[in-house]
């Protein structure tokens, strides 16, 4: 399956670990993850080769091809708010995933969109169950 991975970058990259995480367990179960760079430690040097154009044309091609969105959203960030609604506009099933310390939105907590779902985990165990749950109940 083709999942769009969407993490924070410019918000801030104190979650790296846990992105890092999330895409080695999509890789391990079969999974085509095409925003792999984001997992990247040495994105933002490699980003900053590129235009703003470059970064979300790249963005969106991969998001308009993708099949599922995952989101962790611990971190604030504008740009994976712009992700999750361009993904549910395109009819994407999309599940947001955070820490049960952080001050998710209201726009993505109080969204009863039937193809988003939200997720707290308080360990990395909690976090695979909860994407393993997310991609099998839709590919069932």
């Amino acid at each position: 399956m083709k999942i769009f991975l969407s993490v924070s970058i410019r918000g801030g990259r104190g979650l790296l670990g846990t992105y890092l995480h999330m895409l080695e367990l999509l890789q391990h179960h079969g999974h085509e993850v095409l925003s792999f760079h984001v997992a990247d430690p040495r994105l933002d040097e490699k980003e900053s080769l590129m235009s703003e154009r470059e970064i979300y044309d790249r963005d969106m091609g991969f998001l308009t091809v993708s099949e599922r969105v995952i989101a962790e959203v611990s971190t604030p960030s504008t740009g994976v708010g712009y992700e999750i609604c361009r993904a549910l506009q395109l009819g994407l099933p999309v599940l947001c995933l955070h820490s049960p310390h952080s001050m998710v939105s209201a726009m993505i907590l109080g969204n009863r969109n039937e193809r988003l779902a939200v997720r707290q985990y308080s360990s990395l165990g909690e976090l695979e169950s909860a994407i393993l749950d997310f991609l099998a109940h839709l590919c069932a």
